[in-house]
């Protein structure tokens, strides 16, 4: 049967201070009516509990006096359930208050030494602990059998290495990670520990589910019933303009059919919760998630009332366009021929990234330990970014590898100073790492030559280190290409790459507009996002693009422009695109 949350839905959430416990219900749900949401994401429980919990090792609100009734989950229930409006619980079990902490020490996070971390008079706890491998099933269960909750959320289901103020604690070294832990527990995170982690919260993910299984859906990691990204900002950390659309397409092409909610922050970053997110920053997080099929989801502080963030106009826009359009975005899911795989290197997957996307090459984005559950034979085309082996099962397709995927070195430069001054024929500098094989190839490098002064800038000779190899269906770059566009930005290194891939939109739109393909319900779906706004740390206002032309699937006869309101006549195969603002929708049928 099919459940409510595998429709299109779109969420607001109000993360409550504990101040806030006597908030107007009646006035947030008329603001979430107008402002196109179907969903509330409400703090229910955890830290603080915003109904009369009975149970002796849970916290209630000391503000929910100023409610008649004392609870304002019930409140909120039962107000929402007259407008059909959903309401899923925010839950977190990430710490508890002091009492709790001296009557349970077991259940605490403890440091390398011993050491508890205190934040805000809190003490974090540990998923290896009984608060979470057990009462957190009280708790729950509690919340169901008073209300018809929705679903839930839990946050910050994590083993706290890092507090609120980005201090590292270390590894948690608590008496349930000791008894869990295979061997002594390491002083510093590494393979084995971030794997008994992984493992500890995958098998909690899947006890939660199981638990709530015909009850609720559990709204968390890629394991759950609803996957669960945040979007959002911080001071101090390097804006990668295509974060939100990067995950959101991981999530989609490991498990289409799981719907993906893409909570976005309307803040600017935790210390300053105040302050409103710029909205054509906030714009971005919305319009990537819908465009790769995710449902969208606005965060506030507070209340609307009491934090009317700047954002929230366009936040308002962008989810009236999903709800307006529900038909469209509903089941869809990702269509494109081409995969690029992540890895840890991320300057050349960020790269690569960005030379598909400039060259209009729609693809999707998949984890590398993700591959074995995904039938690769759905792409025409798999890149793999400085992987190193891969194995890609039976899959006989086209590869583009770049680094040090797949092909066996014989030698590698792979420092600054190793690698300064290398150069390809026809002038194509090497940034990052060159790996010299035994194969024939193309594009072959020059050895390095004094660059300075210019008197003696000569000697480069030419050597059989070949800069791209082919070998049946599979070409290689044994050397950073992606890295080098990054960092470089030469349409060079763009080119050279983007061409042994193909696969690109036939389009005379400029590479400012990013294509993002998909099927749904309503027929093959593409979204054209308009790239003109990115710039160094921010989004500006886009300037308008086109009018131009796009080319079609064969045998689409006719084409809806979803923002101009406008029936597109096919000739030949081609569209005429109407001038893009923030972004056009196009449905083929």
């Amino acid at each position: 049967m099919r459940q409510w949350w595998q429709d299109p839905f779109r969420m607001f959430q109000t993360n409550l201070r504990e101040i806030d416990a006597g908030l107007d219900v009646e006035a947030v749900l008329d603001y979430l009516e107008e402002f196109g949401a179907n969903a509330w994401l409400l703090s229910v429980g955890g830290i603080l509990s915003n109904y009369p919990t009975d149970l002796d090792f849970q916290t209630r609100n000391p503000y929910l006096s100023e409610r008649p009734s004392g609870d304002l989950v019930g409140d909120a229930v039962e107000a929402a359930a007259r407008r059909g409006i959903r309401v899923l619980g925010r839950m977190d079990f990430s710490k508890i208050d002091h009492r709790r902490a001296e009557a349970h020490p077991d259940w605490c996070f403890a440091g390398p030494t011993g050491e508890r971390q205190v934040y805000n008079g809190l003490t974090s706890v540990c998923p290896s602990g009984e608060y979470y491998q057990a009462r957190l099933f009280d708790v729950l269960d509690e919340v169901l059998d008073r209300y018809p909750l929705d679903g839930f959320f839990c946050n910050w289901m994590s083993f706290n290495e890092v507090d609120y103020s980005r201090v590292y604690h270390g590894v948690c070294h608590c008496v349930g990670c000791r008894q869990r832990y295979d061997g002594p527990l390491p002083a510093e995170p590494d393979a084995d520990w971030r794997a008994f982690t992984n493992g500890v919260l995958d098998d909690l993910t899947g006890r939660i589910r199981t638990h709530l299984a015909g009850r609720a859906p559990l709204v968390l990691g890629d394991r759950a019933d609803i996957v669960f990204h945040e979007a959002n900002n911080a001071v101090g950390r390097r804006l990668w303009h295509h974060r939100t659309s990067e995950s959101v397409s991981a999530a989609k092409t490991y498990r289409p059919q799981v719907p993906v909610l893409t909570n976005s922050v309307g803040f600017v970053d935790m210390p300053y919760r105040l302050a409103s997110e710029d909205p054509q920053h906030f714009a971005q997080y919305l319009l990537q998630a819908i465009a790769r099929g995710a449902n969208p989801s606005t965060y506030i502080m507070g209340t609307p009332t009491t934090t009317p963030y700047a954002c929230l106009e366009i936040a308002a826009t962008l989810t009236r366009f999903h709800r307006d359009h529900a038909d469209v975005y509903r089941d869809l899911v990702p269509a494109a021929e081409t995969l690029l795989v992540r890895g840890e290197s991320r300057a050349e997957f960020e790269g690569l990234y960005l030379a598909l996307l400039q060259r209009h090459v729609p693809f999707d984005v998949l984890p590398v330990d993700r591959l074995p559950d995904v039938d690769l034979r759905r792409y025409q085309v798999v890149v793999l970014p400085d992987l190193g082996p891969v194995d890609l099962g039976e899959y006989d397709g086209k590869v583009v590898a770049t680094g040090a995927t797949q092909l066996l070195p014989i030698a590698s430069y792979e420092t600054e100073a190793t690698t300064r001054g290398l150069h390809l024929e026809g002038g194509v500098p090497v940034i990052g790492a060159f790996h010299v094989v035994e194969a024939e190839g193309e594009l072959r490098a020059y050895s390095r030559a004094p660059y300075g002064p210019p008197e003696k800038c000569h000697g480069h000779e030419l050597l059989p280190h070949p800069g791209t190899v082919r070998q049946g269906n599979k070409v290689f770059f044994p050397w950073t290409v992606g890295r080098a566009y990054r960092e470089a930005g030469l349409t060079v290194h763009r080119d050279l790459f983007v061409d042994q891939v193909g696969n690109a939109t036939p389009t005379d739109l400029p590479e400012q507009v990013e294509v993002v393909v998909g099927r749904s319900a309503a027929g093959y779906v593409v979204h054209l996002l308009n790239r003109s706004g990115d710039t160094d740390q921010r989004f500006a206002p886009p300037l308008p693009i086109g009018p131009g032309r796009l080319r079609v699937p064969d045998g689409v006869q006719e084409v809806h422009a979803l923002n101009a309101g406008e029936r597109l006549p096919v000739d030949d195969g081609w569209v005429h695109v109407p001038e893009i603002g923030l972004f056009e929708v196009l449905v083929c049928a």
